[in-house]
């Protein structure tokens, strides 16, 4: 056996150590790319963030976490939600004292910080409730390992009875990540907005904050960045950052170092108040699901992050087809400029979801509308971000058997969709429908209640066939005449991961 052989085998030993799957078989002689399709397999860990719920002390929250059940998951698996605050092992915090947030009245094991977590979840398919109450609830992190992973979705929903952002604030507890879009953010005089930044993980993250107005980036206070401690949150008051009062804001979070979570909290003297959460990334096309038949007031708010300016053709998904609305045909976006414009009662008592496409040249923009509902003192308002479609399947928590509203809308084409309302947290058997969607639009469907429903329960959305479909969730509790409400969009809950599968080619050892 000569050398070369010798450097062979050697180096194909090498090649399998590090891959796990190499084999000794050759080339496809035809030349022909042997690559397969990628698989599409559950992940294996999943990571949420919180934001901490309210500083009023009459705030009542409930936390609801669901994991879709998911074909091709471990047998086993963890998943909690804990406080994010900072802790060392034996329950002390830096400075040796004992932790004294995490008072949710939690179910479950002691965590690392020997409070209770929030929540445990026991098994798939089946919703868990966690409370808290009171300005102290802090910002939460949780973890779902093996079968608790795919598609964990947890929804925080906060009532407030009085005072500033009065009303129904709901906040889908998003995966940490480096950047973030905000359109409709405000430093008004009557509102007090907060990004909320969550680092979860042990070392410290560094993060910028922009605000951009009518006229171009706001000068900040802030030059050097914000340093989010490990295992902490901060919210920011965005009045703090600039002297600058303006209505409508699109606030970019970039993270120099590390990950958080963000979201906006939106809140307003007169018109209640609800969570902003990120635009989807910026994109030449948009859609912004599931605005409320009933809405009294639709205001759209835009931002291009280029120097290009975008022209964008305004249309409404209704459930007859696409309509443009009347004086608002299109939008000009400024480059590096937040552009807004009110377009009333746009849905006139009907369901409907904006589509925003480019009317020439295709330039990049992030999106979002402010919702109100009611009238004179009784007015309350919520946030819909452009988002992703549903892609495989979306997955919604915390519904009621009364106060669920599920909106349905394929601009693009027809599309078959089927949703499935799980067991209740209390006790109920799952149920499902299937429905069409037509090309076009926008359909407030009366999702499917489990039978024997006890508790809340959560919804999957799956497409069937068809075009793709864009989805949001309205949950209403009307108190004391006002109409409270908040609304949570649909994307895909990234259940899945694609792994590729590749037949090796040893020729790369002969280089």
């Amino acid at each position: 056996m000569n050398r070369t052989t010798i450097s062979l085998f050697a180096g194909v030993a090498a090649l399998a150590a590090v891959t796990g799957f190499a084999a000794l078989t050759p080339p496809d002689a035809s030349g022909t790319d042997t690559t397969k399709a990628a698989a599409e397999l559950p992940v294996e860990r999943t990571s949420l963030l919180c934001p901490a719920p309210s500083t009023s002390d009459l705030a009542e929250t409930s936390y609801t976490s669901f994991t879709p059940v998911t074909k091709g998951t471990e047998s086993d698996g963890t998943a909690e939600l804990e406080s994010a605050t900072e802790q060392s092992g034996d329950g002390t915090g830096d400075d040796g004292t004992k932790d004294k947030q995490g008072k949710q009245d939690g179910k479950g094991e002691k965590g690392k910080g020997g409070d209770k977590p929030v929540l445990t979840p026991k098994a798939p398919g089946t919703p868990v409730t966690g409370d808290a109450s009171g300005a102290d609830s802090p910002a939460l992190v949780g973890t779902a390992e093996g079968k608790f992973a795919p598609g964990w979705t947890v929804q925080e929903t906060t009532e407030v009875a009085a005072g500033t952002g009065r009303g129904l604030q709901g906040v889908n507890c998003t995966a940490p990540d480096t950047e973030f879009w905000f359109p409709g953010a405000s430093t008004a005089t009557d509102r007090t907005d907060y990004v909320h930044l969550t680092n979860p993980d042990d070392s410290a993250a560094v993060v910028d904050i922009e605000l951009y107005g009518k006229d171009g980036a706001l000068q900040t206070t802030v030059q050097d960045g914000i340093t989010i401690q490990p295992h902490s949150s901060e919210p920011v008051l965005l009045s703090t950052l600039t002297d600058d009062k303006q209505d409508n804001l699109t606030v970019h979070v970039n993270v120099r170092s590390g990950r958080v979570g963000a979201a906006v909290q939106a809140l307003d003297e007169k018109l209640g108040g609800d969570w902003l959460p990120a635009s989807t990334d910026p994109a030449a096309s948009l859609v912004l699901p599931g605005i409320p038949k009933d809405a009294s007031s639709v205001r759209l708010i835009a931002f291009t992050p280029g120097d290009a300016d975008a022209d964008l053709k305004v249309r409404l998904a209704s459930p007859s087809g696409l309509i443009t609305p009347a004086g608002s045909e299109t939008l000009h976006v400024k480059g590096g400029m937040t552009t807004a414009v009110d377009l009333g009662d746009v849905t006139r008592g009907e369901a409907g979801s904006l589509v925003l496409t480019p009317t020439d040249r295709s330039v990049p923009v992030v999106a979002a509308v402010r919702v109100v509902r009611g009238k004179g003192d009784k007015q309350e308002t919520a946030f819909i971000p452009a988002t992703n479609p549903v892609g495989t399947r979306a997955t919604s928590a915390d519904n009621s058997g009364k106060g669920s509203t599920l909106s349905l809308t394929a601009p693009t084409g027809t599309a078959e969709v089927k949703v499935t309302a799980s067991a209740g947290s209390e006790g109920g058997t799952a149920a499902s429908k299937t429905y069409t969607i037509k090309s076009g639009t926008t359909q407030d469907v009366e999702p499917p209640v489990p039978s024997g429903l006890k508790g809340t329960y959560a919804l999957t959305v799956e497409p069937v066939s068809g075009a793709p479909v864009y989805a949001a969730r309205t949950l209403a509790a009307t108190e004391e005449g006002v109409p409270g409400f908040t609304i949570q969009t649909l994307p895909d809950d990234r259940g899945t991961v694609a792994v590729p599968e590749a037949d090796q080619d040893l020729s790369v050892l002969e280089k």
